[in-house]
């Protein structure tokens, strides 16, 4: 479980296929604390695992083994060698809860719009799939390569954030051009809610089907 807000940044060293997945391997700062072995980090708001670390100059290098399946649904797959990504380490019991729950499930891929300058802030316009923008709502959270942030316009195929100097500086956000894709993971409690609401009630026989791709339960008409 992460939290979105973003600790640190690092920078692609290489991608690599792999027998069964892409070793992707980052050069990370010293501050990464706790990324050892087995320790997962949300890499661009992807949930991945530390499966080898090595010394490198005043930081060190973390390998990843990044699933077919986690590379077609995020942007790594555009990725190259000398691209920064978002790094986040998982929340600890008793840490500050600053963004909001974000799982490191990425859910799918939007597209940079257009930037909008307003004094020192910006306004960020992102085009997403329908199915994920059923989940975006007016000021509710929502996760943008895992950095937590809050949406101040919808549209029904595009929605707006405000980004704050700090945030453009801190995060891969700087480097974002119109054009660009960016991971998604949509607030998970508005999937919880449509689940449950959707699972029959009690007593009506279970009569339906689930739908094998979104998992949402449809009701039999007879």
């Amino acid at each position: 479980m992460f939290t979105g807000i973003i600790q640190q940044t690092g920078v692609i060293e290489t991608i690599a296929p792999a027998p069964k997945a892409i070793r992707l391997v980052l050069r990370v700062p010293r501050g990464m604390q706790g990324a050892r072995l087995g320790a997962s980090v949300a890499v661009n708001g992807c949930c991945l695992t530390v499966v080898q670390h090595t010394p490198c100059g005043p930081g060190r290098r973390l390998h990843f083994d990044v699933l077919r399946e986690s590379w077609r649904r995020t942007n790594l797959q555009f990725a190259q060698s000398g691209d920064i990504v978002n790094l986040e380490r998982p929340l600890r019991a008793g840490d500050e809860l600053g963004g909001h729950f974000v799982t490191g499930h990425v859910d799918g891929l939007g597209k940079v719009r257009s930037w909008k300058k307003s004094g020192t802030d910006q306004l960020l316009s992102i085009s997403a799939p329908s199915n994920l923008m059923r989940y975006v709502v007016l000021k509710g959270s929502i996760a943008v390569d895992g950095i937590s942030l809050t949406v101040a316009g919808v549209t029904k195929t595009q929605f707006q954030i405000w980004i704050i100097p700090h945030t453009y500086e801190i995060t891969t956000l700087r480097a974002r051009q119109p054009g660009d894709y960016v991971n998604l993971e949509v607030d998970m409690l508005g999937k919880y809610v449509e689940r449950f609401l959707a699972r029959p009630r009690d007593g009506d026989g279970g009569r339906g089907r689930t739908n094998k791709r979104t998992g949402q339960f449809i009701r039999s008409s007879a």
